[in-house]
């Protein structure tokens, strides 16, 4: 089983980033709420723009990926009594917290979703080959899965909206991706092709690319826990094992950098997370994007010192 992602957005700055399990951790305080606190279940690695913590998407050591798109029909909780997570810890907490989809879906019920203003519905996945869309439409998670979700593809409109133009043409980009991820998956499974699936993968990633908007493509092997990826600056296939790192609470997290410019298998080029080098990378990211993501220098810094903060729970 894969899961495939093109991540389209204006910077290609980040970095991969490995999370222990075991680790003490809160909610963000956004917007006045009540604080969720848990302690990491599991180990995870992450993409990372806007700061360890605060991934765009990832895969925890059970197998179950967590990826995000832009959605500009979100509309998220009104404040109520469960503690809110921003959109982006969200996907931490839940890559901390659940082995499957179903325990993900569950956790709509003590904790909430909100955002300072960057709108986006998620594809998750899990090992035992559940799949899931999950968008915030008019307050309320809406989730299509099993027999709800004939297609496994999500782009940048809402799930609904896009199965209507499956095998037709469109002039909306968005919707035209859908369309061709969705043919193309289905000539795999009915044209009995016999090249390599995550290979196969990337052919559907490149063929709904946007061009240098593409800033990186990522293939989850979610049956032997392996990451492949290739970025718009290094167009060579990367890769590297989750079972290559130690997620003890006791043991070094680890880092890499997105844009290092290494071929094939990088697992042992992860270097020591250091809380200088998120802050580096979490200050360029803003920068780059600060026409489309507003976020005050005060609320950076506290995403950089949260990170620091994370410790082992005993």
């Amino acid at each position: 089983m894969v899961f495939g992602k093109n991540y389209d957005w204006m910077t290609g700055t980040g970095m991969i980033n490995t999370n222990l399990r075991g680790l003490a951790k809160s909610s963000l305080p956004l917007d006045g709420g009540n604080i969720l606190k848990w302690t990491s279940k599991y180990g995870s690695t992450t993409f990372n723009q806007y700061g360890k913590e605060f991934p765009n998407g990832g895969m925890n050591e059970k197998g179950l990926v967590v990826e995000l798109m832009w959605l500009s029909e979100s509309e998220y909780p009104a404040k109520d009594n469960r503690p809110a997570l921003s959109v982006l810890q969200w996907i931490q907490y839940q890559l901390d917290n659940c082995s499957s989809v179903d325990e993900l879906v569950a956790t709509d019920k003590i904790t909430r979703i909100t955002s300072t203003g960057t709108p986006q519905h998620y594809l998750v996945a899990d090992s035992k080959g559940q799949v899931a869309t999950i968008e915030f439409l008019k307050g309320k998670m809406v989730v299509h899965r099993g027999d709800k979700l004939p297609y496994p593809v999500l782009a940048n409109s809402t799930y609904q909206s896009s199965l209507s133009v499956v095998n037709r043409n469109t002039s909306d980009n968005s919707l035209d991706r859908f369309s061709k991820a969705c043919n193309m998956v289905q000539q795999y499974t009915k044209a009995n092709i016999n090249k390599p699936l995550v290979d196969y993968s990337f052919d559907i990633l490149n063929k709904v690319a946007q061009g240098g908007f593409t800033k990186w493509s990522i293939v989850y092997d979610i049956t032997n826990k392996k990451v492949f990826y290739k970025t718009n600056s290094a167009q060579h296939v990367k890769t590297f094992s989750l079972n290559d790192f130690n997620y003890a609470c006791s043991a070094q997290p680890k880092s890499y950098n997105l844009r290092s410019d290494d071929k094939g298998d990088i697992s042992k080029n992860f270097t020591a997370y250091s809380n200088e080098q998120n802050k580096v990378v979490l200050k360029a990211a803003f920068k780059e994007t600060g026409n489309s993501i507003n976020i005050d220098e005060r609320l950076q810094n506290s995403l950089v010192e949260f990170a620091a903060r994370v410790r082992c729970s005993n």
